[in-house]
């Protein structure tokens, strides 16, 4: 059994800081050793701190605290370190491969590659049988791919595309816990509020025009705020904007996208002259890194009469304490209408970070562990790693 998960977590010197990837990945590994298959886990991790290398080892010694259960390690991800792990391999047990980025044909989507990495549990792949298996046990499990990384599953790489071609391919339970949540964020019960913050408008903007036609109300917050602004001829001083944000800005033109009513702003070279004030009293020396009490009042009066809540990107510049309350307002507000008055979902990185500072994340209808895959599941664009696995 080839498992992809998405262990992409954050360790410094080894060791795990935040398992919430981890731990969302369990249900498929624990539901496949239920049936006492030989798993084999791929995962990318990408490097942190200007590292050049990143390794899943310190992954692979959490994982196995959190199963209760030895995880063996392979020091690479093919040729012969892995196929000779995965032949010492047997029934019941696990083995996680080396970090699949370090291999120039994880990213190039290379068919030689993905074809090494299906040899580990099928040394005869070719391209895949319509041949249909009643049960997951023993042999019967060889020669067959689970996908449970939606986190990538919008990239055309060899672990979640090119793979399918020599492989069984069926969606872990995680796959179809997020496309089941996403749908309902997709055709929402109305009111209908997203949440829309961040940088840049070019990485949302196809989020944006798919959520227009059943949405009622589009909060914007953050940098992308700033571009809004300066597409309207506001003074937006020396806050972060992009000439190609400014523009698509200016195109997107909708009483349904809500902008900030006032800002939290800084100037000087120790930021420590804030001061809050209307969008267009902002003045050339200063930077908006926060929305305002009254966006707040007033994104808070939108949020607390919607039926579904989708947020995706922070308000503001939250990981300074000076210019956190937006997005921690935000953050406590979404989940306290999850569960229960609304269905609220989330995602993205610096999202979830928000509502794990909040305390607000266990909360949510759905925390989904895609940023960037969510975003482009919701803007209707391609998921190279969905297709063939889901309808």
């Amino acid at each position: 059994m080839f498992l992809r998960s998405d262990l992409n977590v954050p360790l410094k010197k080894g060791k795990v800081l935040d398992d919430f990837k981890i731990a969302a990945s369990l249900p498929t590994i624990r539901y496949l050793l239920r049936y006492n298959c030989r798993i084999i886990i791929a995962s990318h991790l990408e490097p942190v701190g200007g590292e050049k290398n990143a390794s899943l080892k310190g992954v692979a010694k959490r994982l196995s605290e959190m199963l209760g259960k030895k995880v063996v390690f392979a020091s690479d991800c093919i040729g012969e370190i892995a196929e000779k792990a995965a032949e010492k391999l047997r029934p019941g047990e696990i083995l996680l491969l080396e970090n699949l980025r370090a291999h120039k044909g994880e990213k190039a989507d290379d068919k030689v590659f993905a074809r090494s990495l299906a040899k580990l549990v099928c040394k005869d792949c070719g391209f895949r049988t319509k041949r249909i298996l009643n049960k997951l046990s023993g042999k019967e499990s060889e020669g067959i791919y689970v996908n449970d990384s939606f986190g990538v599953d919008h990239r055309k790489h060899a672990s979640v595309s090119a793979i399918k071609k020599y492989l069984l391919s069926y969606a872990g339970l995680l796959v179809e816990k997020e496309v089941e949540n996403l749908n309902k964020a997709m055709h929402p019960a109305r009111s209908a509020v997203a949440i829309v913050g961040g940088a840049k408008i070019s990485t949302k903007i196809a989020l944006i025009k798919s959520l227009l036609p059943k949405y009622d109300a589009i909060l914007i917050g953050g940098a992308m705020a700033n571009n809004f602004f300066a597409a309207c001829g506001l003074e937006v001083g020396k806050s972060l904007v992009s000439k190609e944000d400014i523009a698509l800005a200016g195109k997107l033109k909708d009483k349904k996208i809500i902008l900030p009513v006032d800002v939290i702003t800084s100037s000087g070279k120790t930021k420590k002259i804030i001061r809050s004030s209307a969008p267009d009293k902002v003045k050339k020396s200063e930077c908006i890194f926060d929305i305002g009490p009254e966006t707040i009042k007033l994104y808070a009066k939108h949020i607390r009469s919607a039926k579904t809540i989708m947020w995706n990107g922070p308000m503001g510049k939250f990981e300074e304490k000076s210019f956190s309350h937006g997005t921690m307002a935000v953050a406590r507000l979404v989940g306290s209408r999850s569960g229960g008055q609304a269905f609220g979902v989330a995602g993205g990185g610096e999202t979830m970070d928000a509502l794990k500072k909040s305390q607000m994340v266990e909360y949510l209808d759905w925390a989904s562990t895609g940023g960037g895959a969510m975003l482009s599941y919701l803007g209707r664009e391609k998921m190279p790693g969905l297709k063939g696995i889901v309808s």
